[in-house]
Parts: structure tokens; sequence; C-alpha cells
């Protein structure tokens, strides 16, 4: 196997289990039999995809010619109307849709009938402003409901949206917007963060002034009392008060009938060759998938209330902030702050407080409550939680139980998930009724979901360390990268011809469970979040002092992977340690703050092959401080030694 394959070799031994309680199986939504209709995956979709309204019936379930998949061929459907309309006209428009906690404190609470009531009303403000189907529109918000309104207004009108992180900066959002072609952009005045202001419409103008394609923006005034938070300079034409625009706007507006496969939306994911991806979901698949994962995995029944801690711009928002749970009917709550402001015991707070009975967040938070000691949990009352789950990364068996014991109180049963982006929902998990757990295993797969081990020649693996693929198309799939269908092709379909793959390597276990092991290519996740080195790698060398350089991750105890950039100064550049913020913080203006270096290394060299590669695993073996193994293929070992006396004189 080869060296990216070797690190698939670090194998948990894991054999606590932690089967369900009777009686959490006999009042669960997924019952035993679920499995056996999942081995007719094409049924067992359809009887989900039958859950959801339908203006117009599909004529087949699946056309399948690899690597392109069309779902539920001929329906026609609206998302934002399976999210709404349907509840409201089933009685049940006064049930609470949202609750939402800002992060100074400030809170509104939206039913179902409220929620579609402000989505219609956006809707006909975006038409107004010309936006029609097909259109792309660019959301950079922070965690306010207008998030979800925005959203779920283009699913309304066909406008496909493109959700930007709020925090990335306005170069990322420029490409995002320029890759999409998006005609409008919806954004706010700012945003809080830590008591701070993020001041998203100062970074959106600066991203605008690249972007020909936009025609309007819509701007929404974060604070209750009216108040901008932030410099909100309007353009005259092209911008506009949210308020205003939806103000003496009629709460009805025509969901427009959508193709089973018309986009619902794009989302874009780092890349290793420095452009970001643009994932194509479309409609009818996407959301047969969210809904059905949302009522099984989470359990979700009427008096539920459910938080997912992700924030709107990752896919975990997507799926399980907005789309899953509100296409079931759920309560769902969303936060806008950090964890830790302006205690360390916000999340505890906000679990008593609003009587959250499922959590679902990610190791990354985890690691943290764990550093951050058991006190601030066991000052509230959790007592209503009912189910954990953890999202975005393998979880450590010892953080795994820490969140069993500590905020579970031993009782709730926990759902470790397996999901990507490109799945659109997910794919390894237990079923909180069904499944056996075992501290850092996401178990098996959700019925109709076809997962196989392979090797590094694409054999078949029983058990041990391999390469997770997918071997049968799925509804939540992507369909294509947006405008690059080859790049599609070669990223996930050309490693293991016949199967798709992501870049996850994995471990069966002899029960026939799998336990995620973390990405096998260049594309590294720190804090639940995958960052290309590319893009990391070509913001570095944007700045003027800087020849070369190259980045990897290493591992963090509560990030679990934290970024080492390793620097060549051009001639005449001396390192300092003013240089290394400097870097540091050139990163963060480029592609966001979740990049940011933690170390910056200077070297007159970098580790290469006779060939000219960088020896990315000697970077990593001196990051983590291991055994540096065989350097005799490289042009001069003696830099290895060099960087690795840096890098202990660093830690020291």
């Amino acid at each position: 196997m080869t060296d990216t394959s070797a690190q698939l070799d670090t194998l948990l031994a894991e054999n606590r289990r932690f089967p369900p309680t009777p009686e959490f199986s006999a009042a669960a939504n997924a019952q035993p039999g679920i499995y056996a209709d999942g081995e007719h995956s094409q049924a067992f979709w359809a009887d989900q995809a039958r859950k959801l309204d339908w203006i117009q019936p599909w004529s087949s379930v699946l056309e399948w010619q690899e690597p392109h998949a069309k779902w539920f061929v001929g329906g026609k459907l609206n998302a934002a109307a399976n999210c709404l309309d349907r509840h409201v006209a089933g009685g049940k428009g006064g049930r609470t849709a949202l609750i939402w906690e800002g992060e100074p404190g400030d809170q509104r609470i939206l039913t179902y009938r409220q929620l579609a009531d402000e989505v219609g009303k956006a809707a006909n403000a975006l038409r107004g402003l010309g936006v029609s189907k097909g259109d792309r529109v660019a959301i950079y918000m922070p965690l306010i409901p207008e998030a979800a309104v925005a959203m779920l207004a283009c699913a309304r009108i066909g406008a496909v949206h493109s959700v930007v992180f709020g925090g990335f900066s306005a170069e990322s959002l420029r490409d995002r917007i320029n890759d999409a072609q998006a005609v409008a952009l919806i954004t706010a005045d700012g945003g809080y963060r830590r008591g701070g202001v993020v001041p998203l419409k100062q970074f959106a103008d600066e991203a605008l002034a690249d972007c020909p394609s936009i025609r309007s923006v819509l701007v929404v005034r974060r604070h209750a009392d009216g108040e901008s938070i932030g410099s909100a300079a309007m353009q005259q034409g092209r911008d506009h008060w949210w308020h205003e625009a939806l103000a003496g706007q009629p709460a009805g507006a025509d969901a427009e009938p959508m193709d089973s496969e018309d986009m619902l939306f794009i989302l874009y994911t780092s890349g290793t060759t420095g452009k970001p991806k643009g994932i194509v979901h479309t409609t009818g698949g996407y959301l047969t998938q969210a809904a059905a994962t949302t009522r099984y995995v989470f359990d979700l029944k009427d008096e539920d209330v459910f938080w997912c801690t992700a924030d709107i711009g990752w896919v975990t928002g997507h799926s399980y902030v907005v789309y899953g749970p509100l296409a079931i009917g759920a309560t769902v709550v969303m936060y806008e702050g950090a964890p830790d402001w302006p205690e360390r015991d916000r999340f505890w707070s906000l679990i008593a407080k609003h009587g959250v009975t499922v959590f679902y967040t990610a190791p990354t938070a985890i690691r943290a409550f764990m550093k951050w000691g058991t006190d601030h949990p066991a000052r509230h009352d959790l007592s209503r939680l009912r189910l954990l789950g953890s999202v975005g990364e393998p979880i450590n068996p010892e953080a795994w139980m820490w969140y069993r014991e500590h905020i579970g109180g031993k009782r709730c049963p926990i759902v470790d998930t397996w999901w990507q982006t490109e799945t659109g929902g997910i794919m390894i998990t237990p079923l909180p009724g069904i499944t056996a757990t075992k501290p850092g295993s996401c178990t098996i797969p959700f019925p109709g979901i076809t997962p196989e081990l392979v090797d590094n020649e694409g054999n078949v693996m029983q058990k041990g360390g391999g390469f997770l693929t997918l071997t049968q198309p799925w509804p939540g799939m992507l369909r294509t990268i947006y405008g690059d269908d080859e790049r599609y092709r070669q990223t996930y379909w050309s490693r293991f011809p016949g199967r798709y793959f992501a870049g996850d390597g994995a471990k069966l276990d002899e029960d026939g469970y799998w336990w995620v092991l973390g990405r096998v290519d260049d594309v590294l996740n720190v804090a639940g979040h995958r960052i290309g080195t590319m893009e990391v790698e070509s913001a570095l060398v944007d700045h003027p002092a800087v020849a070369e350089a190259a980045v990897v991750g290493k591992a963090h105890e509560l990030k679990g992977q934290a970024l080492s950039a390793f620097v060549t100064l051009k001639d005449g550049r001396e390192p300092s340690d003013q240089l290394k913020l400097e870097l540091r913080e050139h990163v963060a203006k480029k592609i966001g703050a979740i990049a940011r270096p933690d170390d910056v290394i200077f070297s007159a060299d970098l580790p290469k092959t006779r060939s000219g590669k960088i020896m990315r695993r000697l970077l990593k073996d001196i990051a983590e401080g291991r055994a540096l193994g065989d350097t005799t293929t490289l042009a001069d070992p003696k830099v290895v030694a060099a960087l690795k006396d840096k890098y202990e004189e660093l830690e020291g």
C-alpha cells in the first residue's frame, strides 16, 4: 500500500458497547425491519419520497448512468412548500418552527405560519428585484432567522442559493459569487461573535467591487431596535434594506413547481487545486434523504426540541437546521454566537432554557467542553436531553464517553454520523432505537446506503483499514461540480472506477462497524471544516515576502487538526516574529480566519524528492514531533534535520 494508505494503519481498539434501552427501542421511529427494507434501496427511497408532497408524481425512481444519477424522474415538487405550506395546511401552523437566540441574548420564536409568511414576503421581494427560476443568489449572513428565510425564499421561487459562511473573507465571497455568476446577494449589516461585530456588509462591499454579475443586494439590519450594528453604506439602485423590501409584500407567494432534478443549491467546499468546488444538489432526492435521515437518525417526535449547532454556511446547517427538520415539521433551535460567550456554559444554559431534547454538535466543540471541565454543564438542568449526536469529523472514544456521561447523564444514546457535503445527508450512523453503539464508531450504513471498504488497488476488504467507497447511487448525492463536470468525474470517480470516493480512510471491525479515520489526501479537517492545503499555500505565496510554502496538518486536542505552514522567503527578506504574525493574518484575510495557520516555520528550503515534489509526510512528521523515517530520496536530507531543529526550538 502507498504512504497515503499507510496512515490508515493507526487503528482504534474499542470493546465497549452500549445497546439501546428497551424503552427507547419500543418508541423509536426506526424499527428493525427498516434494514430489510433498505436492502431494496430503490423501493426504500421511493417510500421515503412519498412522505413528501409532490405536485406531479415521478415516472421512474432512478436513472443511473455512471457517474450521473437522476432520482424520481419526472416528478415535480417545491422544497419550501414541503418545509412550510403542508404543515400549515395540515393544521400545524401554530407549532413552533424556530427558536432563535442571538449572542447578546435577544430572542425570537417563529411558528410555521409566521415562518411561511416571512418566506412568502421575501420570495415576492426577490421576484420584485427580477430574480427568477434558475438564477443564483448568494447568501452571506450571520446565523439569524432571516438566513433560513432567505434560503427558503430562493427555493420557493426556484432560484438556486449559494450560502457562503459568514466567517469567510471578502475574497472568498467574491470567488464564490463569480463562479456561480450570482445575480443577487443577501447579507446583513453585521453579526455578533464573541462580543464583537463582524462587519458583513463592509466585507460584502469589498467583494462586490469585482462581481459584475450582481444586480441587487438585500441587507438585513441585525439589531433588534432597527439600528445598524456595522458600517453599511448603501449603494443607490443596487442595495436595498431587507425590512423595506419586504414591507407591503403579500405573505402569499406561488411556489414554483420544480423538477426533481432542478438545482436547489450550490455549496462550495475546498478543493486540492486551490479553486473551491461548487457542489450541486438538486431538489427531490436531496430533500428525500434530508427528511428521512432527520426522522430516523434523530428520532424526532412532535414534542422534541432539536438543536443542531452548525452554521447554515455548512452543509450540516443546510440539511439539519433548515431542510431536514422543517420538512418533517420539527421545532429547531438556532443560536448565533460562540459556545464560550459570555461564559463557557452558554450551550448548557441554552439547552436548559429552551428545553432541548436532541442535541447535535461537533467533536471540536466536545473537546473544548472537555478542556473547560465538568463544572459548566453541571450547573444546568440537562435532564430533558434524550439523544445526542456528533458530526463533522471522527470523534475519539474519550470524547464520546465524556459526552455520554457529562452531557447525556449516561442515559442518552449517541448517534455518531459520517457524511459529507457531497453526500447531502447522513450515510453511516447508528439508528438510536436499534443499534448498539461503540465509542468512536459511526457503526453501520443508513438503510439504502452501500459503502464498501477497498484497499489501494480497489479490492474489497471485509475488515481492517482501507478506503471508504460507495458502490450505488443515493438520493442526496451531488450531481456535479458547478460548471465543471470533468472535475466532478476526476475528483470522485477516477480513483476507484465504478465507485464513489471522496478521500476518507476507514476501518471495518469484526462486527462490521465502520470507523472513519479521516482524510487521506491533502484536504485537512480543521475544527470540522475541510480546508485545501493548496488554498492556504496560495494565500501565503500571495504575500510579497514569500517564495514558497507548504501546509500540513498536525494533531490538535481541540480542533482535530491545526495548520502548520513551512515558508521559504524571497532573497533579502528576513524571518521575524512580526512576519509570522503578518503571514497568519494575511491568510485570514485572503481566505478566512478558519484557515489561519497555528504555526509558521521559516526555512531556507523545503524537503523535496529529486523530481521537486514536496515531501508532505516528512513535514507532518516534523510538525507532530515524530521520527523522520527514510530521507534518502530527498534532494538535500539536511533540510529536514534543520527544519526539525527549528520546530523543536519553536515548541521549546
